[in-house]
């Protein structure tokens, strides 16, 4: 019996939890969010939408640990397509390379200027 390559599990563990559309993902916009333990299962489960860094840690752990309707609960379409060109280089490179497949209106380029996203 052969298994299928490390790679290829996580890809379509990732895959298989996507939503159809981005504009499923309907999480807040705005305020605070409270992560179960099944999320964030180590350390923080707090997470402020107001504040960048908080926001881009949130949408880092959800992607990775998230089940499709934790995404569609806790992430907004909006805030994913706005920071997902500094987001990109924070996940995994089995998330990244799922999503930006899925949904080709995922910017793949980072912004002019990353050092006002990643230092707030």
């Amino acid at each position: 019996m052969t298994t299928a390559p490390r790679a290829e599990v996580l890809r379509d563990r990732y895959r298989n939890r996507l939503p159809e559309r981005l504009r499923e993902l309907a999480g807040p916009a705005e305020g605070t969010v409270d992560l179960p333990l099944h999320i964030a299962w180590s350390g923080r489960t707090s997470y402020s939408l107001d504040r960048p860094k908080s926001r881009m840690t949130l949408y880092r752990t959800v992607l990775a640990e998230g089940l499709r309707e934790d995404l569609e609960a806790f992430l907004h379409h909006r805030l994913l397509t706005e920071q997902w060109p500094v987001l990109r280089r924070l996940v995994s490179p089995y998330i990244r390379e799922v999503w930006e497949d899925a949904f080709p209106e995922l910017p793949r380029t980072a912004p002019a200027d990353t050092t006002a996203a990643t230092a707030a």
